[in-house]
């Protein structure tokens, strides 16, 4: 299960998104603050937070599929993402939960955050397609 979570999409790992820990089987990735991240000077560009808190969300999803033994193509239905603060020049954070998983679909929430987990940066809902890899 963490071979698969490890191994995040080429767009993750530009942005330098990793597995952090992990927490009741739940992957934590983390983006350290760099250059490729930035947006206005010092604060994160909202599209790297958004891809962090995609990623994180996937990779939730992936973790309780695994659990389940269950091989699925995953494909994005909607992302709504809400930016709560602006992302300063250190290291963020991102959790995400299944809070549904069914036969054909997924309901997932997503939050990110810096210094402080309960004063998160942003948060997504996503719903996602769980397709059989068969078609």
């Amino acid at each position: 299960m963490a071979q698969e979570i490890e191994a995040l999409t080429p767009y993750a790992r530009s942005l330098g998104i990793t597995v952090e820990s992990w927490e009741d089987g739940i992957p934590i990735l983390s983006v350290p603050f760099e250059e490729t991240v930035e947006g206005r000077p010092e604060h994160y560009h909202g599209g790297a937070t958004g891809g962090l808190l995609e990623t994180a969300g996937y990779a939730a999803l992936r973790a309780e599929l695994g659990r389940q033994s269950r091989a699925a193509m995953l494909k994005p239905i909607n992302i709504t993402v809400q930016y709560l603060a602006a992302g300063k020049s250190r290291t963020s954070y991102a959790l995400g939960r299944v809070t549904k998983l069914g036969r054909r679909s997924a309901n997932i929430t997503v939050e990110a955050w810096q210094d402080d987990r309960t004063r998160p940066v942003a948060t997504a809902v996503m719903n996602v397609l769980v397709a059989s890899p068969e078609g």
